[in-house]
């Protein structure tokens, strides 16, 4: 885990890859949770049966937007950003989804700093967000996500 305290040490880090975070598994019972918070029922991610046997993956894959609620959790395990009054999800620019993960797949976040910009006191950091899936070549998603930061 990279500690980072201040704008400084933020932008020693641009044009490069700041980490990866652990591998976590994404269960049916995960797929299913998150279809009951975003009313998503859809069968390729909820049907069992009929994923095995009309899916592309022949099983129930994750919700993409699923995938992408994990960016928090997993960056939490690449970078500690401290001494921060406050830290805001600004937005997600460029994602393009690469292909399904399917239920039970192991996946990892990769992180790079594509740039740090100091707009009069808030911080601004665009970060590659890269999410690999265990044994596969193609990831997840790539995207560029953006955190605005208020140091102390």
């Amino acid at each position: 885990m990279v500690i980072i305290n201040n704008f400084e040490e933020y932008r020693s880090h641009e044009g490069k890859i700041l980490g990866v975070s652990g591998w976590h598994r994404i269960d049916q019972q995960q797929i299913d949770k998150f279809a009951d918070a975003t009313l998503d029922h859809q069968w390729i991610h909820v049907d069992k049966e009929k994923a095995e046997n009309e899916g592309p993956s022949r099983s129930t894959i994750a919700h993409g937007y699923l995938t992408l609620s994990l960016i928090p959790y997993l960056w939490k395990q690449i970078a500690d950003v401290r001494n921060v009054k406050m830290e805001i999800n600004y937005g997600i620019e460029s994602l393009k989804f690469g292909q399904p993960v399917p239920v039970d797949s192991e996946v990892q976040l990769q992180a790079t700093v594509k740039s740090i910009t100091d707009l009069r006191g808030t911080i601004k950091a665009v970060i590659q967000a890269n999410l690999a899936i265990k044994g596969h070549a193609k990831p997840a998603y790539v995207g560029d996500v953006i955190f605005l930061y208020h140091f102390n």
